[in-house]
């Protein structure tokens, strides 16, 4: 336990003196400058459990060189550090106050935290745009220490990683659906960049645009457009009308315009971006088979089937070349044409299709994500069009129940899910 470390200075520490300060001080003194240095970038953590091998990326872009676990080991043993498990250590929060204030004193104090922080952007930069189970697992305990990095340490961010922190802790959540955690780190990149650049740097516009895409996530439709608008100006006027940016920006357009059924304003739109994309990055990419993606889905919408079949058949094949078989952008793209058949009353080749989304999501998600409950609910809908009400009850059930929960009672997919339901029992009533 960390209290036991407190209780173990507290016997160090003579009579008449202050206790665990006095202690500490003992402690420190006797250290050796290598451990002293070690144990004050230990200090910069968060109160959380820290996986060494952050600790050594801290270290080495703090161009410290010396024997990590010797020092680490001598820490242990000074009641300086805790070891939790295997390489996951934690300062207690007495001790960490104490060795700030060491730090505060140490010439080398500026580089610590700039090497910090550049360990800390070094995993932000490696957390998926659409982080699965598997990803969660692994990024979890750097979580509170890249967040330390985003709230206290902004000043030693250099311009190029001020967002890093931001967009990473942003796509961390929201990959689990929790969007209203995500919220805070959206709207803190936006301030803090605008606070930085003004509205002279192409990170202002990327806080504007991640913002819209979360506030699209939250059914806030009606913050979405100008937030979209905004980043598009400011994406041509800092980088040209021709450039990845741009394109995905007018997608992400195109796509709120899709969601509120403007389609004669989604259509060029999405063909705009999609064109761009292959000029900028040839015929076999992962945003082509996006484009191809959500420009079915438009013609979808409008009922245009056979136009959207073969594209999303296109965006399929092109997404499973590109990621294999097993990948969430695959069960999206099995989702929507199994919508489509749906739609065409072609129900056997629908379900299996749906089933395996469904499964996939699962897999990749876990059981009560949101987009699970979107895949219910789709199933759900099949069965329902096919007179199979008992199995879409239970179907809409579940996706229900994960809405409330992981949505919020007022979500437009709550709302929806909820509908769906009432609609189906009343249908059956005699």
């Amino acid at each position: 336990m960390l209290a036991d470390i407190l209780a173990q200075l507290e016997k160090q520490a003579s009579a008449g003196e202050s206790g665990v300060a006095a202690a500490f001080e003992l402690n420190w003194q006797s250290l050796e400058p290598e451990a002293q240095k070690l144990a004050c970038l230990l200090s910069l953590f968060a109160l959380a459990p820290i996986p060494w091998s952050l600790v050594e990326s801290a270290a080495s872009y703090s161009h410290l060189e010396f024997d990590f676990k010797a020092n680490r080991t001598i820490l242990v043993e000074r009641y300086l550090l805790q070891e939790l498990a295997e390489d996951t250590y934690q300062v207690h929060e007495r001790i960490r106050e104490l060795l700030q204030q060491k730090l505060k004193d140490l010439a080398e104090a500026d580089e610590f935290k700039r090497g910090f922080c550049q360990a800390m952007v070094a995993v932000a930069r490696n957390i998926p745009q659409t982080p699965i189970l598997i990803d969660i697992a692994q990024l979890t305990l750097a979580i509170p220490h890249i967040e330390e990095t985003a709230t206290v340490y902004q000043t030693w961010l250099s311009d190029e990683n001020l967002i890093s922190p931001f967009v990473g802790l942003g796509r961390f959540y929201e990959g689990q659906g929790a969007y209203e955690q995500a919220l805070p780190w959206r709207e803190q990149s936006l301030s803090v960049t605008k606070k930085r650049f003004a509205e002279s740097h192409p990170d202002v516009a990327t806080s504007l645009n991640d913002l819209a895409l979360l506030y699209n996530d939250l059914g806030w439709y009606s913050e979405v457009e100008p937030l979209y608008i905004q980043a598009l100006e400011m994406y041509k006027r800092l980088l040209g009308d021709e450039h990845l940016y741009v394109a995905s920006t007018l997608n992400n357009l195109a796509g709120l315009y899709n969601d509120l059924g403007i389609y004669n304003k989604a259509e060029p739109l999405y063909i705009q971006a999609f064109e761009m994309y292959k000029r900028l990055l040839g015929d076999e990419h992962l945003y082509v088979a996006n484009s191809l993606n959500n420009l079915a889905g438009l013609y979808d919408s409008q009922r245009r089937y056979s136009e959207a079949e073969p594209l999303y058949i296109q965006a399929l094949e092109m997404y499973k070349r590109l990621l294999g078989d097993e990948h969430l952008y695959v069960a999206n793209s099995l989702n929507n044409l199994a919508g489509l058949y749906n739609s065409q009353r072609r129900y056997s080749e629908a379900e299996p299709l749906c089933i395996q989304a469904l499964e996939m999501k699962k897999r990749l998600l876990g059981n009560e994500h949101p987009s699970v409950a979107n895949s219910l609910n789709n199933l759900a809908e099949l069965y329902r069009s096919q007179g199979r009400y008992s199995d879409a009850e239970a179907l809409y059930i579940q996706a229900l129940a994960i809405a409330e929960q992981r949505l919020g009672a007022n979500h437009t997919r709550t709302i929806t899910y909820r509908k769906n339901l009432k609609e189906l029992r009343r249908n059956r009533q005699p």
